[in-house]
């Protein structure tokens, strides 16, 4: 009975081309889509799962009340390490700090050229951890000895950091330099972590105590639990859950800093290793997020083109009903029970959708590669994992009982009596649920088409934002070593003698972070009580001038006044904060040391273009900064310009690699998250729009199909082609009216929402809504007039001849 079932199935599908290829199609478009989706968001929640210790792996996080409101950092002091290992030793297995997670230089020597600056000289990334990272990250250790951080002078490479370090040859036992420090030694050769890892970055693993001691700024501290600057980890152990330990910590740092950082009320967490990548949004010292709303969101746009698949199937079958009257109604005649006709139906869904999936997935097969490159990600179909073939099998069932089950009940429900007299004829009332699912379609379509323009408008709108600066021809330069910085005057010199450099200077942080913030200041009428962190950019004296800030009142830094080196220059939102009303000519302390306010400069927009602009201090350098500022002449060709500046640099500074990057390209990199987001739902919207109107042009067809004979009537009465053409069309039209309609409220509240995650955001404008609904309208025309105007222009003698 099974095996009839499946070769009557094939019989229907082969039969009716037409119909098979749109409902095949449809349903494959659907399935590469919900494919596609669920690689991305089985990348994104299986993120950091390579781990061993996975599910008892957490950060040590600090809230902090500063400015008002209570913030969430991820840096703590380093002397909490061994307060935490100390006084809470019960609760934790293994404890290790990091430091310094980001680029760093390294220098090879080359023992087959020996002589003068025969050198490799890379960057990489890489850190600096307490030996119990090794126990707590568990690396596969592919070469050589996986406990090396016991011993402060070896390291632990990647293997994609030892190939490119040493080529073909072993790299255990080779030496090199980590931004010129003392000679490091490989002691082993890790796998490197996947891409979907917290620690993908890492190139190589390096000691803490090689770094605390080449450090002696660090060992001289006069108050060591002040600065934030450390990652801590740990792994809790086996029988404490992250909530208990959590409240165990809660008080560990308050109880050791000094009166005034009390005031900041620290309060220690842990955050589990569960939620760094997720879940790793706070306000207000609240975890309200992260990725995870992308995931979801996706989640349901897979779902939701995946269900319009499923309309096209259900709306073109119950379409045909009048053609497989007969069969139903000679099916039952002879004995076919009404459960055996179900499944019937079911069997043509289930082999539909079958075929389908099959196509699908050398459709993703074939798209992952542009989807890969898209999402920034490195996706595969998982060929050889068990759960992925009863994953599709599970979805494969489910999506043919959705497809299918509407027909099969429909259809099922014929009386034969009426179909074999040839009386039968659906109802005005059957053309209902079709008509709502069509509904639904173009429901499902607007929204995301509503959608995908906030989420556009939002990014042009974070684009246009007033930065404060001018980011044109305006480039940053790495200077870790001191080498800019001691010759900085004959630097500036021969840059200026080339004709191709406005201005230079120097700043501890680039133009689109800030890499300092730091409280104790003070400024009259200042509440006693109030605990506050400023940004800080401490910089050279052509800072100004080179980034192009806008002075709102006094004036900038100039060398002409020496007493400079004891002033400050504070952006809006820092005299916002004081509510200084006359800020140019204040005094404000800053532990102790007076400092006075020479002027005033609009908001630069440094961190997220997003959210409210932090109070910044501006002040004065007077040591090495970490970062050089390069003004281009805007008449100079920057390809040659960069070209000159290198050959400066390398003059000066030989050892080191030149890391240049354009301030505009490095602003637009804040938006990479939601300009990725804005891509893939506008490739869905658009694969969704194509499945909607595949569907409508089968419905199209066969209501053409349907009124054939009609046509042809009032043809020969004189009906012109437009007028056959609004026949067919206005009903299509009313439908997507219908859904525009009721797709706006949705829209509105579900974008609403969305856009409130933002402090800087759009406004949803009346146009997004009306836009939608035009470019519905449109498509809607444009499928359905094929199929009209094919009908409206046939010859009525071919469709009454059997009249």
């Amino acid at each position: 009975m099974l095996k009839n079932y499946f070769k009557t199935a094939w019989r229907n599908l082969t039969k009716d081309k037409m119909h098979s290829f749109i409902n095949v199609f449809g349903l494959c478009m659907g399935l590469t889509v919900a494919i596609l989706i669920s690689l991305w968001m089985y990348d994104e929640v299986s993120f950091d799962k390579n781990f061993s210790h996975y599910d008892r792996i957490a950060r040590v996080v600090q809230n902090v009340s500063n400015n008002g409101e209570v913030q969430t950092w991820f840096s703590v002091p380093y002397p909490l390490a061994e307060e935490l290992r100390s006084h809470y030793g019960s609760d934790f297995k293994h404890i290790a700090m990091a430091v310094n997670l980001g680029s760093h230089v390294i220098t090879i020597a080359d023992k087959n050229n020996p002589g003068v600056n025969t050198k490799k000289v890379l960057k990489s990334n890489g850190g600096f951890f307490e030996k119990a990272m090794q126990e707590i990250l568990s690396p596969d250790v592919l070469q050589g000895s996986g406990h090396v951080l016991n011993d402060p002078s070896s390291v632990l490479l990647a293997a994609s950091a030892a190939k490119a370090y040493f080529g073909d040859e072993s790299p255990i036992g080779k030496v090199f330099t980590i931004d010129q420090m003392a000679p490091v030694k490989v002691a082993g050769v890790y796998k490197d972590f996947p891409h979907n890892s917290s620690f993908a970055d890492l190139d190589f693993i390096a000691s803490w105590d090689f770094w605390y001691h080449a450090n002696n700024d660090l060992k001289d501290m006069t108050d060591p639990w002040r600065p934030n600057f450390v990652s801590l980890y740990a792994q809790l152990n086996d029988n404490v859950s992250f909530s208990d330990a959590s409240e165990r910590i809660r008080d560990a740092k308050l109880k050791k800093v000094n009166e005034h950082l009390q005031k900041k009320k620290p309060a220690l967490f842990l955050l589990p290793m569960s939620r760094w990548h997720l879940y790793s949004e706070f306000k207000d010292g609240v975890n309200t997020g992260g990725a995870i709303r992308y995931v979801r969101m996706f989640g349901v746009i897979g779902l939701f083109v995946l269900l319009l698949a499923c309309i096209n199937f259900m709306n073109l079958s119950t379409a045909r009903s009048e053609k497989r009257a007969k069969e139903v109604g000679i099916r039952k005649t002879i004995g076919s029970l009404r459960r055996q006709l179900i499944f019937q139906f079911f069997a043509e869904s289930l082999l539909t959708v079958s075929f389908a999936f099959v196509l699908s997935l050398l459709f993703a097969q074939l798209a992952l590669p542009f989807f890969n490159s898209v999402s920034e990600k490195d996706m595969h179909i998982l060929w050889n994992k068990p759960l992925f073939w009863l994953a599709s099998f599970v979805f494969i069932v489910i999506t043919a009982a959705i497809a299918g089950s509407y027909p099969a009940f429909y259809l099922s429900s014929f009386r034969p009596v009426n179909v074999l007299k040839g009386t039968f004829k659906a109802s005005r009332f059957a053309a209902i649920p079709r008509k709502a699912l069509v509904v639904l379609q173009f429901g499902v379509s607007v929204s995301l088409i509503i959608g995908t323009i906030v989420v556009f408008q939002q990014i042009e709108y974070g684009k246009h934002r007033p930065v404060g600066y001018s980011r044109a021809n305006l480039i940053t330069v790495s200077t870790r070593d001191s080498g800019i910085h001691t010759h900085f005057n004959a630097v500036k010199d021969e840059l200026m003698r080339t004709g191709m450099v406005a201005s230079f200077s120097e700043s501890e942080s680039p133009t689109t972070s800030i890499w300092n913030s730091t409280s104790g200041f003070s400024w009259p009428g200042k509440d006693p009580n109030l605990s506050t962190d400023f940004g800080v950019i401490t910089a050279s004296v052509e800072y100004g001038k080179t980034v192009g800030w806008e002075v709102k009142e006094g004036r900038g830094f100039s060398k002409d006044f020496l007493t400079d080196s004891a002033a400050v220059v504070l952006n809006e939102s820092a005299v916002s904060y004081m509510n200084l009303k006359h800020p140019v000519g204040e005094t404000i302390t800053w532990w102790d040391r007076p400092l006075k306010v020479i002027g005033v400069v609009r908001n630069m927009i440094i961190n997220s273009p997003y959210d409210e602009v932090q109070p910044v201090i501006y002040t004065l350098l007077n040591y090495q900064g970490n970062v050089a500022l390069i003004k281009l002449n805007a008449q100079a060709s920057a390809g040659e310009a960069v070209k000159g500046i290198e050959a400066i640099f390398k003059k000066y500074d030989p050892d080191q690699p030149f890391e240049y990057k354009f301030v505009d390209e490095d602003y637009a990199r804040k938006f990479g998250n939601e300009e990725k987001v804005v891509k893939l739902a506008g490739i869905f919207t658009v694969l969704a729009i194509m499945i909607s109107c595949l569907g409508l042009f089968g419905l199209a067809s066969f209501v053409a199909e349907q009124r054939k004979k009609e046509i042809g009537v009032r043809k020969v009465l004189g009906a012109s082609v437009l007028s056959v053409w609004n026949l067919l069309s206005k009903d299509f039209l009313i439908l997507v009216v219908i859904a525009f309609l009721l797709a706006i409220p949705l829209s509105y509240y579900f974008m609403n929402n969305w856009l409130q995650n933002y402090s800087y955001r759009t406004q949803l404008s009346w146009w997004i809504f009306i836009a939608a609904g035009v470019g519905a309208l449109l498509i809607t025309l444009i499928t359905v007039s094929f199929q009209a105007i094919r009908a409206a222009i046939a010859n009525p003698v071919k469709s009454l001849r059997s009249e």
